[in-house]
């Protein structure tokens, strides 16, 4: 199956109150895996562009905690989508093997990084060419 139709948008459920929201994100409920690592990124402007890569085993959820990005998900076959998250209480789920690019962070973006594995740099794929000869191979 494309990695694009495994990504997905997840929406959280907010308990909130009259003293404001509260969202809970737990591993293996709310997001389909465990969660090992736990990263965010902030102060990159409209002008840069994160992500670039691949995993071969890492998963992960992507919330906009506050402000607004965009991702965009290839599956080395010729299909992208682009994703706006905008709201705290959303994220986007990527499979293992999903190029991503995240971009046109708002000034105030804070991206939550959720993963399933903990960091190692050998399971990363960051040429898009080397991961077009991979994902092709699965087929």
């Amino acid at each position: 199956m494309s990695v694009i139709k495994s990504a997905a948008m997840l929406e959280f459920p907010g308990c909130g109150d009259e003293r404001g929201e509260l969202i809970v994100v737990e591993g293996m409920q709310d997001v389909p895996f465990e969660i090992k690592r736990v990263f965010y990124m902030y102060g990159s402007d409209d002008t840069v562009v994160r992500g670039k890569h691949a995993n071969l085993r890492t998963e992960f959820v992507l919330i906009n905690v506050a402000g607004t990005s965009k991702v965009k998900v290839l599956d080395g076959r010729g299909n992208e989508t682009i994703y706006l998250l905008n709201r705290p209480n959303t994220g986007i789920y990527l499979p293992k093997m999903t190029w991503k690019e995240m971009y046109d962070f708002s000034a105030d973006s804070v991206l939550l990084c959720l993963a399933s594995e903990h960091y190692d740099a050998s399971e990363y794929i960051r040429d898009y060419d080397e991961y077009l000869k991979l994902i092709n191979k699965e087929v």
